[in-house]
Formats: structure tokens, sequence, C-alpha cells
């Protein structure tokens, strides 16, 4: 079991209680936000899908992020985790998208540390992001990086 699964379950729970869907475009964790949802029994009421958009051209063509801005800023910024986490909400149909992008390590990215997360959260009105900086290998990264996104749309449930 995964750190995040009583935080899953209890998203999943307040998101059948709010009649509520998410979806997901993840970069850094190719599907683990989604994957620790489906964890919990019943998920399939409130997930409807997720986009893994672990190449730089994948964030443009599935998730629709603005290509000015990832020739600008490369794949690896805060803007780019909103535009997933709203590509997430209306290309899968959602309520609420969560949007991941950072760097994992060992090297950097676009001149971004390792270490180095945006999370993103899209709902009807609500756009947000927030950015995390983790010590420590690939998976620790990456298992802060699921917590800081499902702690970032719990937040904004209530």
């Amino acid at each position: 079991m995964s750190a995040a699964t009583p935080l899953a379950r209890r998203l999943v729970g307040e998101l059948m209680r709010h009649g509520h869907t998410v979806a997901t475009a993840e970069s850094l964790t190719a599907g683990l936000v989604c994957a620790a949802l489906t964890d919990v029994p019943g998920a399939s009421a409130v997930v409807r899908g997720g986009l893994i958009v672990y190449a730089t051209d994948l964030k443009r063509s599935l998730a629709g992020v603005d290509p000015a801005l990832l020739a600008a800023h490369g794949a690896v910024h805060p803007d780019v985790a909103a535009q997933l986490a709203e590509g997430a909400r209306t290309r899968c149909g959602a309520d609420w998208g969560l949007g991941l992008t950072g760097v994992a390590g060992p090297d950097p990215q676009d001149g971004v540390p390792p270490g180095t997360v945006y999370v993103g959260v899209a709902g009807a009105v609500v756009r947000g992001t927030r950015t995390l900086q983790v010590s420590g290998d690939r998976d620790v990264v990456r298992q802060a990086a699921v917590r800081g996104a499902l702690e970032l749309l719990a937040e904004q449930l209530g």
C-alpha cells in the first residue's frame, strides 16, 4: 500500500459526497496519482481517467498545454502544471483536474534541479498551483508529488 492510500480513500469519499469527478494529466508521476485514486474501492464513480504526458509534445497534443509556454519555459514550470490540470479536466470531462510536472532526477531538466515538482488543480472556478522541493531519490520525489497533488485537491474539497 502506498502512503497516499488513506488520503486517496478520503478524497474518493469527498468526491462521492459532492457528486464530483476528477481526472489527471501526469508527467513525472506517469499515472501514479490516478493509480492511487483507483486503488480505492468505488473509485470508478468519481475517477474519469488520466493522461500520461511524459513526453513534452504530448503535454501539448493530449493535454492542450500552450506550445508557446513550453517553448518559453520548458515542460517543468508552474503554468504547465496549471494547464495540465485544466487539460485533464476539460479533455476528460471531469469536475476537477490535477496536473503534475517536475524533475524526479537524477539529472536536471531544462535547468530545473531534481526534486522540483509543480502541481496544479483546476475546477470550474478554481485554479491553483503548488511548488514542492523534495530531497531524495526518484521514488521519494514521485511519491511526494502524488501526496502533494492529493493534498491540493483535498484542500479544494474542504
